[in-house]
């Protein structure tokens, strides 16, 4: 009975890697949470936009985090009489931006989710996730039309490839936080990252 199990979960795992984009070597198909066998295909759709999402803002995160680290600012101020550089490193800097700046974050966050949630055919029907119009006719999948050229194997590695990215990002951003606030937490990270 045992060996009938794990065969049908071994059967259902190469059947969800089969369907789900993003599944890559080595692991494979993996799902120590069981999440695959939760709600329908729509509901599937939706755990990948999450984790699409997640990762775009995690390597964004990471880019950011690494170039404030290296002592790169905007020239300029974020607010009247507050510069850039003063706001110093890691979560600080947030903590640093004035309360009218972090309500202009937060407010453009949710209009690029508003628009990713307004295309048609949603994602959750049958539509691609991750390809959100912008205003003014631009892409904020692809704004210099980068893949316009590519056969449709080239994208589905590149695609892969963000998807393995962005995974890894998450992991990187949440480093990044643990190491703020938990000296030497992160043993590859520097002190006082």
């Amino acid at each position: 009975a045992e060996a009938a199990a794990a065969a049908a979960a071994a059967a259902d795992a190469a059947k969800m890697g089969a369907m789900l984009e993003g599944v890559s070597a080595p692991f494979g198909f993996w799902d120590p949470a069981g999440l695959s066998k939760l709600g329908t295909p729509a509901t599937q759709a939706w755990f990948r936009a999450a984790e699409l999402k997640h990762s775009r803002v995690a390597m964004a995160a990471c880019v950011g985090w690494i170039v404030n680290e290296a002592g790169v600012t905007f020239d300029g101020n974020i607010a009247t009489g507050v510069p850039f550089a003063s706001l110093g490193k890691g979560v600080a800097a947030w903590n640093a931006v004035p309360d009218a700046g972090k309500l202009q974050i937060i407010l453009a966050a949710g209009a690029i989710e508003f628009a990713s949630e307004a295309v048609q055919p949603h994602y959750m029907k049958g539509g691609r996730t991750g390809q959100t119009a912008a205003p003014f006719g631009l892409k904020l999948w692809d704004p210099l039309s980068y893949n316009a050229n590519m056969d449709a194997a080239t994208i589905a590695t590149k695609r892969q490839m963000e998807l393995n990215n962005g995974r890894l990002a998450m992991i990187g951003s949440m480093s990044f936080v643990a190491a703020s606030f938990i000296p030497d937490s992160v043993p590859a990270l520097p002190a006082g990252w």
